[in-house]
């Protein structure tokens, strides 16, 4: 049973099966996303956690299609029952930002340095909505403040290195809806951002989700921004998914010994103080030669034969839409459900 078969409590808006994106280098092929299968439902959050380097931003780019020419994507991407990966770039064109946006990870490489803030806000509108200059400014100066950016009026006529790093990041999140897209890929969006600036993204993501209804993938490596802002998980390591199902089941409940650690590995405001954090021992395997079997299996202490088998075997929890692809399921006392919301990185 693959993690694409599990029936979903609504039609899913996002259909991901058996994905994979292969880049081509000098050393080789990097399977940078190797055979994933997930699904976002209409209305809802999924989040995809892991480690850097475990697949996720290549994964929300594979979506969209924003990768070089030499890539090789194969599986299917049905946004609205629309396998993504036929269509053409033409095609394409008409849906990112009209029906499917991405916040990306750093707003001052997002934005245009030498584009006012006001053109940047507008011309998305004025392309996909037909709007007229001054109806699209009234739109902008509305969505600035329904982002918390204070004196939008004024903010407008900014240039991005006009602004702090907050602010720049509440600009593409409101640019990324002015066409209220269906879907928002939100890749890492409270990176280097303060806990106290971190909160404020999130708490808006989630507001503006449930006011717009949208769909949203959440990609992030912290399980304290996932947790209790996603109504599903999926769990990434070394180019695939692990581990999937209702974030509180999994991250209560984990299954795959690498979910295990790395809930282990993250800090909670319940730990005792001066508390040593688990670390994860060793490191992602190559991308290009990628162990056979479970690719965790040489970090794990867990591993037996059938660990190294080929081939990725998944496991269903009777009774629960959680799956996963573990030999040796971690007990069922063995999770750690992280801080809901934030991170306490910084504390």
């Amino acid at each position: 049973m693959t993690a694409a078969t599990a029936a979903q409590p609504t039609s899913p808006l996002l259909e991901i099966e058996h994905l994979h994106t292969y880049i081509p280098t000098v050393g080789g092929v990097v399977k940078a996303v190797d055979d994933v299968s997930v699904s976002l439902p209409r209305g809802q959050a999924l989040g995809v956690v892991g480690e850097s380097g475990s697949g996720k931003s290549v994964l929300a780019r594979s979506i969209m299609g924003l990768l070089p020419p030499k890539v090789v994507r194969s599986g299917s991407v049905r946004f609205d029952g629309a396998d993504l990966l036929t269509r053409p770039t033409k095609e394409l064109e008409g849906l990112w930002g009209r029906r499917i946006a991405m916040i990306f990870q750093d707003p001052s490489r997002s934005l245009n340095p030498v584009v006012k803030v006001e053109r940047q806000l507008t011309e998305g509108m004025r392309k996909h909505l037909g709007v007229s200059r001054s109806e699209a400014r009234t739109r902008a100066v509305r969505l600035l403040n329904e982002v918390g950016v204070p004196d939008p009026e004024r903010r407008l006529g900014n240039y991005p290195g006009q602004m702090s790093g907050g602010m720049r990041q509440r600009v593409m999140i409101a640019v990324a809806l002015s066409c209220e897209p269906d879907l928002l890929i939100a890749d890492e969006p409270t990176t280097a951002l303060d806990v106290t600036i971190q909160r404020q993204i999130l708490d808006l993501l989630e507001r503006l989700r449930r006011t717009h209804g949208m769909s949203l993938l959440l990609i992030s490596h912290d399980l304290g921004v996932v947790a209790g802002r996603t109504d599903r998980v999926a769990v990434m390591y070394a180019g695939q998914v692990v581990e999937s199902g209702a974030t509180q089941a999994v991250f209560a409940r984990p299954q795959h010994r690498y979910t295990e650690r790395l809930l282990q590995a993250t800090p909670s405001v319940t730990l005792p103080r001066h508390s040593r954090l688990e670390v994860i021992s060793g490191g992602l395997p190559s991308p290009i030669d990628p162990p056979q079997g479970c690719r965790f299996a040489p970090r794990c202490a867990h591993t037996s034969q059938a660990c190294t088998e080929p081939g990725q075997r998944w496991y269903e929890l009777v009774g629960d839409d959680h799956l996963h692809a573990c030999e040796h399921p971690a007990p069922a006392v063995s999770g750690r459900v992280p801080n809901r919301g934030v991170s306490v990185v910084g504390r």
